[in-house]
């Protein structure tokens, strides 16, 4: 016989896991582990790498709760958001608030001590940047949320690499700027999709405020930024031969989409290069691990 209250709680389990963004952690956990492994020629150790991917795939969790929370009103008139947990009325925002803090406070716990607290500070703000900067302020008064908001999201590389040295360095820096110049051509496919979703929910992202054409130009122009930009692990020598070929593939893959995007007409391209982007990401990090490891290996 079915026991509700056992429905019940699977019901909140999944709707806990609801509140993680699974999906965007888990590229942000990827990224982390790319910056972790180019940090050093050597192996990292496992306790580090372990201890290192769960605090800071905790921490964005808690980020990713608390931006459930705060935009509740907002993806309620949203088609993309409207079945998240908290609008379908899965757990009250006392339950989300709960899960959240203890997120975040075991985060700091495990990076803190298991790690170095270095790392666990640098996490404790990008959860702030994502969680209250970008979703309180920056969402709700310019359409340049996603380029100022974009630093918390351009943060786990850092993150990874600062688990392994437990220092800042400008290699690491770098990989900061390349995800941070990549989030708006990313993200400003999905909101030209998106775009009546924004503006009914009075989110003021740059296709609602200036329009689709020059939403679409700004992608063009953001592409070739990244472009350049992703040429400078090989200038610096961070990287070699095999990372740039591989970059310079795939910026003209990212450009030919967002070109094509620009010239048709409306959202016809949109997801195309939406999804594209998240190719082009995962795979020039992989292509940063190839070179590294091919270059130690030799």
């Amino acid at each position: 016989m079915i026991n509700v209250a056992d429905l019940d709680a699977g019901m909140n389990w999944k709707a806990y896991l609801g509140l993680c963004k699974l999906k965007v952690v888990s590229l942000i956990v990827f990224t982390a582990l790319v910056g972790m492994l180019l940090a050093t020629p050597d192996v990292v150790p496992f306790s580090t790498l372990f201890w290192g991917l769960l605090g800071i795939g905790l921490g964005a969790s808690c980020g990713a709760a608390i931006n459930h929370i705060v935009d509740q009103k907002i993806d309620a008139v949203m088609k993309r958001t409207e079945h998240r947990p908290l609008p379908q009325h899965q757990l009250s925002t006392a339950q989300a608030l709960v899960f959240a803090v203890g997120l975040g406070v075991l985060s700091m716990f495990i990076l803190g001590v298991m790690v170095n607290w270095l790392t666990a500070v640098l996490t404790l703000a990008s959860m702030v940047g994502y969680a209250v900067i970008y979703t309180m302020y920056l969402k709700r008064s310019t359409p340049h949320n996603i380029v100022l908001g974009g630093a918390a999201g351009a943060a786990p590389p850092v993150l990874g690499w600062t688990a392994v040295t437990g220092e800042l360095h400008t290699d690491a820096l770098l990989l900061f700027l390349i995800i941070f110049i990549w989030t708006p051509p990313h993200f400003w496919p999905l909101a030209i999709k998106r775009v009546e979703d924004y503006r009914k929910a009075s989110v003021p992202m740059l296709p609602v405020t200036h329009g689709i054409a020059f939403t679409k130009l700004n992608i063009v122009l953001y592409t070739l930024m990244l472009i350049a930009v992703t040429l400078m692990p090989f200038l610096t020598h961070m990287s070699g031969v095999l990372y740039l070929v591989a970059a310079t593939v795939l910026g003209a893959g990212f450009l030919y989409h967002a070109v094509i995007l620009y010239r048709t007409e409306g959202d016809q391209h949109a997801m195309k290069t939406f999804g594209y982007s998240i190719f082009y990401l995962s795979a020039l990090f992989i292509a940063l691990l190839v070179d590294h490891y091919a270059v130690a290996w030799l």
